[in-house]
């Protein structure tokens, strides 16, 4: 036989904290479980047969900004979203976050396919489809229009370049991480050319390729912000250079930075056009491979998480973009 010892009154006292927080709890009426991505079905047609998460902060007013981001190659939408940091600082800042994700019936890596003719067109595949999912996001949450970006690593970023060249007229800004220019591809010969050698283009030749992509349109085009590691063997370095070429050219900028210093110790530059706007800010990140640049933590400039192509270099990529942005 045993015997139950009475709980003292200091075991009492030490639990007390916890049930005031239990009771909380289970008495706050209407208390909603936190955000998640979520899947989001029949958003339009869908060319591109590509699938819609989105991530909503609890409580989002209507007339917030909207962000755009495209996973790398074997990346899906929930990890990017939240490995990158967005989904973190759409909690911090107010914003909600649309997450495409590829199919490996589309492409057996999960990468977008950034350099097919069929998916790269205004109003064809995959473009089509996240120009969709803009569209349904910003009817969905009553999102600002006119405050909508576009980011994405790698495979994603060389779509990001697609949607900022075919949608212009839905996007502000575009943030792209060791991606490629619009139409690289076709003007390399090769993705795999354009990837590890570049194409031969003149700024004017890489900015025609843009304008081809909306014909007759005037403007504003979307401005560019860019990071690339200079260790990255598999998206090489002078895609950044060719990115910059390209959007200064769009821009009607010319191709001499206007300020070139360093951010958390990597070298930055900014590009500004006649009227002394910023339209292409550059970040070249030291030694660093093929990712996401970066940083765990609970600072007031930190987010991110480090995995697989999501690299711990001590400046978050998504933190710089949405401050260029003003989202923060």
């Amino acid at each position: 036989m045993t015997q139950t010892r009475a709980a003292s009154p200091r075991h009492v006292l030490a639990l007390l904290p916890l049930l005031v927080a239990l009771i909380a709890v289970v008495l706050t009426p209407g208390r909603a479980a936190a955000a998640s991505p979520q899947e989001v079905t029949g958003f339009g047609s869908n060319p591109g047969a590509l699938r819609m998460f989105r991530y909503v902060p609890d409580g989002l007013p209507a007339g917030r900004p909207v962000v755009v981001a495209l996973h790398g190659c074997t990346q899906n939408a929930s990890g990017y979203g939240t490995g990158s940091g967005w989904t973190q600082l759409a909690d911090r800042w107010g914003f909600s976050v649309v997450l495409p994700q590829q199919q490996t019936a589309n492409n057996a890596s999960s990468c977008f396919n950034w350099f097919q003719s069929g998916d790269i067109a205004r109003g064809q595949g995959e473009t089509a489809s996240v120009a969709q999912m803009v569209d349904r996001q910003l009817a969905d949450v009553s999102g600002d229009a006119s405050r909508v970006y576009v980011t994405g690593l790698s495979a994603g970023g060389g779509m990001t370049a697609v949607m900022m060249a075919a949608y212009p007229e839905k996007f502000a800004a575009g943030g792209i991480v060791a991606g490629l220019p619009y139409g690289c591809a076709q003007a390399a010969g090769s993705p795999y050319v354009c990837m590890y050698v570049g194409a031969t283009q003149t700024p004017r030749q890489w900015g025609d390729r843009v304008r081809a992509a909306r014909p007759g349109y005037a403007g504003p085009w979307p401005v560019l912000v860019a990071f690339q590691g200079t260790a990255d063997y598999t998206v090489k370095p002078v895609n950044m250079t060719d990115l910059t070429r390209q959007w200064t050219d769009v821009q009607g900028a010319d191709q001499a930075a206007d300020v070139s210093d360093t951010v958390a110790g990597y070298p930055h530059q900014v590009f500004r056009d006649a009227g002394g706007r910023a339209v292409v800010e550059t970040y070249s990140v030291t030694g660093m491979g093929h990712g996401q640049p970066v940083d765990p933590g609970s600072g007031a400039e930190q987010c991110g998480s480090a995995g697989a192509y999501l690299l711990d270099v001590k400046v978050c990529a998504a933190y710089r973009m949405g401050l260029a942005w003003g989202l923060g």
